[in-house]
C-alpha cells in the first residue's frame, strides 16, 4: 500500500503537480480565504426552526408506547417436574424418569 501511494505521488509530481506546505496550526475552518461557493464558513446567523406540534406529539406518543413494558406472566412457585436420564455403569442411557425439584 505504501509503495502504491509513493508511485501515485511520483506520477502526480512528474505530471506537473505541485505540493504546497501548510504551516502547523492552520485550520480549515479558520481559513483566511472564502469557503465553498464564495462565502466564508460559519458566518451566517443561526436560523430559527419551526416545530410542527402534531408531528412532535405523534413521535413522542410512539416513543412512550415502545417504552411501556408488557406484564410478565406470573410464575408458579410450585416446583416443575424435570426429566432425568438414568445411566448404567458404562455411561449408556437406561431410561428417563421425571423428578420433582
Amino acid at each position: 500500500m505504501r509503495a502504491d501511494l509513493e508511485r501515485a505521488t511520483e506520477r502526480f509530481l512528474h505530471g506537473g503537480g505541485k505540493v504546497t506546505a501548510v504551516p502547523r496550526g492552520v485550520s480549515g475552518n479558520e481559513s483566511l480565504t472564502s469557503g465553498p461557493q464564495g462565502r466564508r464558513l460559519f458566518v451566517e446567523p443561526r436560523t430559527t426552526r419551526t416545530l410542527v406540534p402534531e408531528v412532535v406529539a405523534a413521535i413522542e406518543e410512539r416513543r412512550k408506547s415502545l417504552l411501556k413494558r408488557s406484564p410478565q406472566p406470573k410464575r408458579s412457585r410450585l416446583p416443575k417436574p424435570r426429566r432425568k436420564i438414568i445411566y448404567d455403569d458404562f455411561g449408556e442411557p437406561l431410561r428417563k424418569v421425571w423428578e420433582q425439584d
